[in-house]
C-alpha cells in the first residue's frame, strides 16, 4: 500500500485520534470554509448556492436534498458545487435528528396541533413497508414541511449574508495580493532589462 504507516497504530492511539484528532477538531471546519471561499464564481453565486443547500436541508426529503439544492441553486443563479457543500454542511447524520425535532415542533405549533391528537401512536416501520404516505402526511410530513419554513428563512438570510461578505472579502484580498505580485514582477523585469 502506498501511504501505509511503517509502524501500525496501537488501539489506544486509534481511539485517541478518533476522539481528539492530532490536528485539532476544528481542522475539518477550516478546510470546509476554505473550500467554499476558494470557489471560482461571483460572491452572489457562491452565497446563493451554499444557501440553497442549507435551505433544502431543513426539509424532510432526505434522498433528494442535493437534487433539490441543484434545482434551487440553478433557479437563483447559484453555484452548484456550493449547493452540494451547503447540503453536506447542514444535512448530515449529526444534524438530522435536531432538524427533524425542531421542524416537527415548530410545525405542530403553527398548525395548532396538540399532543393528544395522535395519542394512539404511529407505526413507522409498517407505514414505510407498505409505502403508505397518505397516513404519514398528516402526523409527520405536513408539520415538518410547514415547520421547516421559519428556520430555513432565518438561517438562509444569515448564511447568505455571512457567505457573501466572506467570499467578497476573500476575493478582494486575493485580487490585491495577485496585483502586488504582478507589480513586483514588472518592476524586476524592467530593472533587469538591458538599457539600449
Amino acid at each position: 500500500m502506498l501511504f501505509r504507516r511503517r509502524k501500525p497504530q496501537k488501539l489506544s492511539e486509534k481511539l485517541r485520534e478518533a476522539l481528539w484528532p492530532r490536528k485539532g477538531p476544528l481542522r475539518p471546519l477550516r478546510y470546509f470554509q476554505k473550500r467554499i471561499v476558494r470557489l471560482t464564481a461571483s460572491p452572489h453565486a457562491i452565497a446563493a448556492g451554499f444557501t440553497a443547500g442549507i435551505l433544502v436541508s431543513w426539509t424532510p426529503f432526505i434522498g433528494v436534498h442535493i437534487i433539490m439544492a441543484f434545482v434551487l441553486a440553478y433557479v437563483v443563479g447559484g453555484n452548484l458545487v456550493a449547493a452540494a457543500l451547503g447540503c453536506l454542511a447542514a444535512g448530515n447524520p449529526l444534524t438530522y435528528p435536531f432538524i427533524w425535532a425542531i421542524t416537527w415542533e415548530i410545525g405542530r405549533v403553527i398548525l395548532g396541533m396538540d399532543g393528544s391528537t395522535h395519542s394512539n401512536g404511529i407505526d413507522l416501520p409498517a407505514l414505510f413497508k407498505r409505502l403508505d404516505l397518505s397516513q404519514l402526511w398528516d402526523p409527520i410530513l405536513k408539520p415538518m414541511l410547514i415547520g421547516a419554513v421559519p428556520p430555513a428563512v432565518i438561517s438562509g438570510l444569515i448564511v447568505y449574508g455571512i457567505t457573501y461578505y466572506g467570499v467578497r472579502g476573500f476575493q478582494a484580498r486575493r485580487k490585491a495580493k495577485l496585483l502586488d505580485r504582478a507589480r513586483e514582477r514588472m518592476t524586476l523585469a524592467t530593472e533587469s532589462a538591458p538599457s539600449v
